[in-house]
C-alpha cells in the first residue's frame, strides 16, 4: 500500500468576498504560503468556480450581496466533493447565532474579522493537510475493498463478490420479475495441464481464460468471477436463456481460439471450456442456490458427454 503523503501540487485557494480590497489581502498572505489563489466576489460566483477548479479549500465571506455566504456554503454542500473539501468562512460576525449558523450550513471552521493572519494560515494549512490525508484514506480504503473482492491472479471478482451480488440480483431481477441466467465454465482437463506444463504455465493460462470471459460479458452488470481454482461463473442479469447460451457458445469458441497448446487432453490439441447454462426469473421467496444447482448439473452434463460443449438445464 502507498505512503500517505501530502499533494506535491500547490493547493489552490478559493477567496470569496465582496470586498476587493479584503481579496488582495487574502490573496497575499495565501500566495506568500506558496498557495494558487481563485478569486469570487459573491456566492454565484464562487458556486461556478467551485464547479470548473475544484480547489482544495473554499474561504468564504458571511455578508456578500447576490447570495451571502450561508446560502453559497449551502450551495456547495449540494455539488460533487462538495461536502469534502474544508470551508472556512471568514465574517465580522461573531455572534453565537451566526457561529452555530455557519457550522450548521457545512462551514469546517470559522474565523473573525479583522482577521489574525498568523492564526489564519495555520487554519488554512490544517484543514487543507487534514482533508489531504482524508481523501488518500479513503483512496486507500476503497484499494483494500477492491482487493478484498478480487481473485489475486485473475483480477476477476472472488467467490465472495459473486455470492454477494448473486443475491442482490436475485432480490433485484425477482423485484422486476425479469430473467437471471448463469454460466458456469470449467476447463477441460486443467490439472493435467498443470502437471504437464507446470503452475507458472497453469497461471497464464487461467489469465487468458479470464481475459476471454471478461470480453464475452459485455454488459454493465454482468459479473464474471473465478468460482473454484479452474472454474469460472458468468452472472448475466436481464438475459434470457437464449442469449444465455449464445454467450457460452461464444465463449467456447473464443477459448478454443487461444489454442493453448494442450497435447495430454483427450478432447483437443488445445485448451478446451464446459460450460453449463441455467436460467430463471428469480421469485424472493426462492433459494437463489437453485439456480447455481441447475447451472452445476448442466456443466456436469456437458463433461459426461465430451467436454468442450455448452449445455443447457431449463
Amino acid at each position: 500500500m502507498k505512503t500517505l503523503s501530502l499533494p506535491q501540487q500547490p493547493p489552490v485557494i478559493l477567496v470569496v468576498d465582496d470586498d476587493k480590497t479584503m481579496r488582495r489581502l487574502l490573496r497575499r498572505a495565501m500566495e506568500q504560503e506558496g498557495y494558487q489563489v481563485v478569486e469570487a466576489s459573491d456566492g454565484e460566483e464562487c458556486v461556478t468556480a467551485y464547479k470548473s477548479i475544484q480547489p482544495h479549500i473554499v474561504l468564504l465571506d458571511a455578508m456578500m450581496p447576490v447570495m451571502d455566504g450561508f446560502a453559497c456554503a449551502r450551495a456547495l454542500q449540494a455539488l460533487p466533493g462538495g461536502d469534502r473539501t474544508p470551508l472556512l468562512m471568514i465574517t465580522g460576525l461573531d455572534d453565537p447565532q451566526s457561529v452555530d449558523r455557519a457550522f450548521e450550513v457545512g462551514a469546517t471552521d470559522y474565523v473573525t474579522k479583522p482577521i489574525h493572519w498568523p492564526v489564519l494560515r495555520q487554519r488554512v494549512r490544517r484543514l487543507i493537510e487534514t482533508a489531504s490525508l482524508f481523501k488518500q484514506l479513503e483512496a486507500a480504503n476503497l484499494e483494500l475493498q477492491r482487493l478484498a473482492s478480487s481473485d489475486g491472479l485473475t483480477l476477476l471478482a472472488n467467490r465472495r463478490r459473486f455470492e454477494e451480488y448473486f443475491q442482490q440480483q436475485w432480490l433485484q431481477m425477482a423485484q422486476e420479475q425479469l430473467p437471471l441466467s448463469l454460466i458456469l465454465g470449467d476447463i477441460d482437463f486443467f490439472k493435467l495441464y498443470n502437471d504437464t506444463y507446470g503452475h507458472q504455465a497453469g497461471d497464464e493460462c487461467l489469465k487468458a481464460v479470464a481475459a476471454v470471459l471478461t470480453l464475452a460479458a459485455k454488459q454493465q452488470p454482468d459479473l464474471v468471477a473465478r468460482y473454484g481454482g479452474e472454474e469460472f461463473a458468468i452472472l448475466l442479469p436481464n438475459t434470457n436463456a437464449e442469449s444465455a447460451l449464445q454467450v457460452a457458445e461464444e465463449i467456447r469458441l473464443e477459448i478454443a481460439a487461444l489454442k493453448i497448446v494442450h497435447e495430454p487432453s483427450t478432447v483437443s490439441q488445445y485448451i478446451t471450456m464446459s460450460l453449463g447454462v441455467a436460467s430463471t426469473i428469480p421469485e424472493s421467496n426462492l433459494n437463489p442456490a437453485a439456480l447455481i444447482s441447475l447451472a452445476d448439473k448442466a456443466l456436469y452434463q456437458a463433461k459426461n458427454e465430451g467436454r468442450d460443449r455448452v449445455s443447457f438445464d431449463p
